[in-house]
């Protein structure tokens, strides 16, 4: 960053970090606005962006080569470092004027305790095979768990873990482990690329940032069902729904063979929320599917429908319904009922479950 526009920018980004804002938008037309705690706060003394202010800010904190690759291809992924925390940024164009989105990520990796994530997501870092999806909305800590998981098997495994990211968010640092990062466009070209190539490369645990095509999931697939531990992301907004999707993309004549793949390799899914606490701050809500021999059936014979029936019977098991969560958080007064009811996969059986 360079003269008074780097300073602006720099401003910008200290505010950020200190009000512990998620993310940071730039937008022409608008001041600069932070979403803290789920919700957007345009910065009070900042006057609106002009076009010629916006590029210059958004300009000022990326490298010549990856703004000649912003004025190909309209829009770029890339994270930097700046004062304890990687912001990781997409800047994109708009009605044709510059953009930015900025999402910060704390350069340490919180473990699965420090996150209030439930225990039993150490089960996980355990077995040496199989697929572990984490699934949610944007913005809502997906990629926050998936390094707390990582860092763990960095911390207690002797193990090669490759992760492939678009772009790389947290950064770890090699313990037990190899931990070997690579970046879409800087280290790779796709995410299917880089996952063919794993298979060379020596890898115990892999990490792909999100499966985003039918080649990726294919990929996380195949490497789940020849020895790895795989664990990515989906947006979806339940276990049940997650199956589905993952097996829809495929044209109608792979869709069985897709549902016996997943249903061997798959260990669980987790869906996640990230919801205003009363108090302040945000509170995790997870819903959590294991992959017992009910889900497996389930999935092979197509009947994913079952699936949201299978989890509210299988507490015992570790199991447990995002509803069922909801209704927890509200009883021990942690967050609304409204906000609840907004994320409630059933609203008519949370209800019963509150009242």
């Amino acid at each position: 960053m360079a003269d008074a526009i780097a300073t602006e920018m720099k401003s910008l980004l200290d505010l950020a970090i200190e009000k512990k804002a998620s993310d940071l938008h730039l937008t022409v037309g608008l001041p600069p606005i932070l979403r803290i705690d789920g919700r957007l706060i345009p910065i009070a003394d900042k006057n609106v962006l002009t076009a010629e202010t916006c590029e210059k800010l958004i300009l000022s904190i990326m490298l010549p080569d990856q703004v000649e690759r912003l004025r190909q291809r309209k829009e770029i992924d890339f994270s930097f470092g700046y004062q304890q925390t990687r912001f990781r940024s997409n800047v994109f164009y708009q009605k044709g004027y510059l953009s930015a989105a900025l999402r910060l990520i704390s350069l340490k990796v919180k473990t699965i305790d420090e996150l209030g994530l439930p225990p039993i997501l150490e089960k996980f870092t355990l077995v040496s095979q199989g697929l572990v999806i984490i699934t949610g909305p944007t913005g809502h800590g997906k990629s926050t768990t998936l390094a707390a998981v990582i860092e763990h098997i960095n911390q207690n495994r002797s193990d090669h873990i490759i992760t492939i990211e678009d772009p790389i968010e947290y950064v770890f640092e090699h313990k037990k482990s190899i931990v070997s990062q690579r970046e879409v466009s800087s280290d790779t070209n796709s995410f299917s690329r880089a996952l063919r190539s794993a298979l060379r490369q020596d890898p115990d645990v892999i990490l792909v940032g999100e499966m985003r095509d039918l080649e990726t999931i294919d990929a996380a697939l195949t490497l789940a069902e020849t020895g790895h531990l795989v664990f990515t992301t989906l947006h979806t907004n339940s276990a049940s729904q997650t199956a589905d999707r993952m097996i829809d993309v495929f044209p109608p004549h792979q869709q069985q063979q897709i549902r016996m793949q997943l249903a061997n390799v798959l260990l669980g899914v987790v869906s996640q929320r990230l919801l205003p606490r009363i108090s302040g701050g945000r509170v995790l809500a997870c819903e959590i599917m294991m992959a017992n021999s009910a889900v497996r059936n389930t999935i092979r014979e197509g009947k994913t429908h079952q699936l949201p029936n299978i989890i509210q019977t299988s507490a015992s098991e570790g199991m447990i319904s995002l509803d069922k969560v909801l209704a927890e958080l509200v009883s021990k007064g942690e967050i609304t009922i409204d906000d609840a009811l907004a994320w409630s996969l059933d609203p008519k059986a949370f209800k019963m479950m509150v009242y």
